[in-house]
């Protein structure tokens, strides 16, 4: 194992926003994963996983504990099942599996990040979910300095809407995962994969760097009814996009230091240049008062905040 110290976290985010790591390990394999978690409970300090850098936001102040950034990368297809380890990147799979014509992820091209990290926050997009294709899930469970691996079918795994039983399960670390696809047109696939990368072009602001989506959109239960009537041809899928009510409190373009709110999708805070963690606090807290004020809505983030 090589733990460096005192490594700045930005080049391996999608935000290019945040510290230092006190100490910083790649790991390359399991053995790799597990020695880093054992050497961090020895030396009583926290660690976090890294996977792809996306919907995650550090502080300037970085992170006092060892960042493991995963790069255990293999992977295998076997019939209509994929087997892949937590740190391979998502988009990987889905050109590796539109090769083979298989279809069920070409609706999460585009999403950055790796697919442990997709399973953590059940990432999804335009109504496909990763929790409604894993089959199995490889997971390290921690208790004090021992370890132990289990493997968690999909019920265990307890999916909901950007949420799974990993959130809450704080010593718990994805190694892999099985995914169950189904057989298609290879053209077809490739033709989907194509229109929702031209989509996702088109409605967000990829040319800056950002973490993502930062709120989730909003369960249609939670809206009053005035609400729902004013927004009901933004709603889809039982859901109100949290981009609607941002862009409805006329905050698209608002901007605090180097850091603003994207006028292509209100959902997205950019880095304009140099931004810092505690600017974009600033509009992250900002938006959920304009929101809560004008239309009596909670906003909950979607990206994970560390270091706060």
């Amino acid at each position: 194992m090589k733990i460096k110290e005192n490594v700045s976290l930005k080049k391996y985010l999608t935000f290019k926003i945040g510290g230092k790591a006190k100490y910083f390990l790649i790991a390359k394999n399991k053995n790799q994963i597990l020695n880093g978690i054992l050497w961090a409970k020895k030396k009583k300090i926290p660690f976090f996983i890294l996977g792809g850098g996306s919907n995650v936001l550090f502080s300037d102040k970085g992170y006092e504990g060892l960042v493991i950034k995963l790069q255990n990368r293999k992977y295998q297809i076997q019939n209509t099942k994929i087997v892949a380890e937590s740190g391979v990147l998502l988009q990987k799979l889905v050109i590796e599996s539109a090769k083979k014509g298989l279809s069920g992820l070409e609706n999460l091209a585009g999403i950055p990040g790796t697919l442990g990290g997709a399973i953590y926050g059940n990432a999804g997009a335009f109504g496909r979910e990763i929790g409604d294709l894993v089959e199995e899930v490889e997971v390290l469970k921690i208790e004090n300095c021992k370890l132990k691996i289990e493997k968690l079918k999909n019920k265990d795994c307890k999916f909901s809407y950007r949420d799974s039983i990993f959130k809450r399960k704080k010593n718990w670390v994805i190694l892999e995962a099985t995914l169950k696809l189904k057989k298609g047109k290879k053209k077809e696939i490739e033709e989907k994969i194509k229109e929702i990368l031209k989509l996702r072009k088109e409605k967000q602001p990829l040319e800056f760097p950002s973490a993502g989506s930062v709120f989730k959109n909003v369960p249609i239960k939670n809206v009053p009814k005035k609400i729902r009537e004013k927004f009901k041809e933004k709603i889809k899928n039982g859901f109100l996009p949290a981009g609607a009510l941002i862009e409805a409190v006329g905050l698209k373009g608002f901007q605090v230091g180097r850091t603003k709110i994207s006028e292509k999708h209100a959902n997205f805070i950019v880095n304009v240049g140099n931004a810092k963690a505690v600017d974009v606090l600033e509009i992250m807290k900002t938006i959920k008062k304009k929101v809560k004020e004008k239309f009596k809505i909670k906003l909950e983030e979607e990206i994970q905040l560390v270091g706060f």
